[in-house]
């Protein structure tokens, strides 16, 4: 594992980089929650299952976060700097798959597209804000991208819905931090994974 920062256009971001013992079948970036980080639980199981399993998985911490402050930054700014930290970690000979929880999930969905991203994981995708299923942010996720959703069934931003190439994993008793039976939401994500040949 290896530590680093990154000069985006809002500031340097945080990146934790960790390889396999072997050859690398694919990379997975992946983004933390609003106020959280990237050692968030469900982030740190797909990042050891996957680890395991071949793939090199970066970690990325937002630049609003790395200064020390819990308030997001706009979206725009997160999309930014976030495109700014993968274009640099991308690498030609590795499939990308970009993803996160909560707000970073939303982060990896709107810009997956223009960063050619393989495929993208949706961790606890906020579908609206809680008690207000009117304000839906499905139009968020990706429509040609193979695109896994977890979300808990008791999570209060409620669930997307499956369609097209995104695909929802629906985890039981489990509410937005996903933390109930974290191996079990873990297995999930690394049977996409080696479904679409990322993970070995």
């Amino acid at each position: 594992m290896h530590s680093f920062s990154i000069d985006t256009p809002r500031g340097p971001a945080g990146i934790r980089i960790t390889d396999p013992a072997g050859p690398s079948v694919s990379q997975l970036v992946l983004g933390h929650g609003a106020g959280g980080d990237v050692n968030a639980p469900d982030l740190t199981a797909v990042h050891d299952i996957a680890v395991a399993a071949g793939v090199r998985v970066a970690l990325v911490t937002q630049p609003y976060r790395l200064a020390g402050r819990r308030a997001p930054a706009p979206a725009t700014h997160l999309d930014d700097a976030w495109t700014a930290v993968v274009t640099e970690l991308a690498t030609a000979d590795l499939p990308l798959i970009v993803g996160g929880r909560s707000s970073g999930a939303r982060v990896a969905c709107r810009t997956a597209a223009a960063l050619g991203a393989a495929g993208v994981l949706a961790l606890a995708f906020p579908l609206h804000p809680p008690g207000k299923p009117d304000r839906s942010r499905a139009g968020e996720l990706p429509a040609g991208i193979p695109t896994l959703v977890v979300n808990g069934d008791r999570d209060p931003f409620g669930v997307p819905e499956a369609g097209g190439a995104v695909e929802v994993a629906v985890r039981p008793g489990a509410v937005h931090d996903l933390r109930r039976d974290l191996p079990g939401t873990a297995a999930v994500v690394l049977s996409w994974l080696v479904a679409h040949s990322w993970a070995r």
